[in-house]
């Protein structure tokens, strides 16, 4: 099946929305977009003091950078009508399971009401016919089961992160169900979808308390890197697999319009969904010398098996998985040692960005 969301003719000149522009998703998106040939204005918060993709990248070059908080309506609303969108990406949001057990009152401030206010604007604004709104995989109640989960599991979340995400799921639905309902989509014209990505990993990922992160940042200062839940088992993919599902997913909803709307996985293949300490063992081969592992069991309520389906995607989309977790290992190691060297980051990453490309 043709991975149409990839075809730089439909994207030539779209006017696109991408909220969380700044964080590492957004600035791969936002790379990409641009690459498709998009207008893209970009609305999020500062990226994150220290190293990060959007300045290294220098992502913001080529797109309309808007900075501003979810949670001030007035500012989407006037981003918004601006920037007259055609298609939103929602990215935004406090991404983090630990962050948030620090600071639940701020996630669920950020993910639940920047998601609210951001339909909202939507809706008051009007001519949008597309959105995509991306949760996570850990929306689902967890029940620890060795299968995968389908979209059509139930909603839950244990930790303040996961419940904020399932919450954004919710929100969605009602707002399909109330103003854009698809039975009047010729009266609206919008269609909506949510995306439930795995454990991203990638180049340009410089965040607090993810794994690949804190792995070469122990691993370059000759440190063993300290693992709270090895045998944890996650669905892990580089962040370009979901980002392909992302605008596949949008391109749909374009031009096909409510039959793509509801909620959508994309995940690895199955040999991929692997526990943490498998990752830093495949890592720990390609680095040599590697400094290991430690082991400091945390306090906080972790999940112990997430597998998803995406059969779905792969079905109804013609979405797939280009890279195997080795790979995906291979060329963020590739990133990071770039940029210890002090190359240009912005090439190294198009690079990269090009080289999943022409996968498709």
């Amino acid at each position: 099946m043709e991975t149409v969301g990839l075809n730089a003719e439909f994207w030539q000149g779209k006017r696109v929305l991408l909220t969380g522009h700044t964080g590492f998703k957004g600035s791969w998106l936002a790379l990409w977009l641009r690459e498709l040939g998009a207008e893209v204005t970009g609305f999020a918060l500062d990226p994150l003091e220290g190293p990060n993709l959007y300045e290294l990248a220098q992502v913001g070059r080529e797109i309309r950078d808007v900075r501003g908080d979810l949670r001030d309506l007035g500012a989407l609303l006037e981003a918004v009508a601006e920037a007259q969108p055609e298609i939103v990406l929602h990215l935004a949001a406090q991404p983090l399971v630990r962050e948030a057990y620090r600071d639940p009152l701020g996630t669920y401030s950020s993910n639940v009401m920047g998601t609210l206010n951001l339909l909202e604007a939507i809706r008051q604004v009007g001519g949008v016919r597309s959105v995509v709104l991306v949760t996570t995989d850990k929306v689902y109640a967890n029940q620890e089961w060795p299968w995968p989960y389908r979209e059509n599991e139930a909603l839950g979340g244990h930790d303040p992160y996961s419940s904020s995400k399932a919450c954004c799921e919710l929100l969605a639905q009602s707002y399909t169900a109330s103003f854009f309902a698809p039975q009047k989509y010729a009266e609206h014209g919008l269609a909506l979808a949510t995306a439930r990505a795995g454990n991203v990993l990638g180049g340009g990922d410089f965040a607090a308390e993810r794994l690949i992160p804190d792995v070469l940042k122990a691993w370059d200062a000759g440190h063993p890197v300290t693992l709270r839940y090895p045998q944890a088992v996650r669905p892990w993919q580089h962040a370009l697999e979901p980002l392909a599902g992302y605008l596949l997913l949008a391109h749909r909803l374009y031009t096909q319009g409510p039959e793509f709307s509801g909620a959508w996985n994309f995940g690895p293949n199955e040999g991929d969904m692997c526990s943490v300490g498998e990752v830093v063992a495949h890592l720990s081969r390609q680095w040599p010398d590697s400094p290991g592992i430690r082991v400091e069991p945390s306090e906080l309520h972790e999940a112990g098996v997430l597998r998803l389906d995406s059969g779905r995607a792969r079905q109804l989309l013609g979405w797939r998985t280009r890279w195997s977790l080795r790979e995906c290992l291979e060329h963020t190691l590739q990133w990071h040692l770039a940029w210890k060297r002090g190359d240009d980051l912005r090439a190294v990453t198009l690079d990269q960005l090009n080289l999943y490309a022409e996968l498709s």
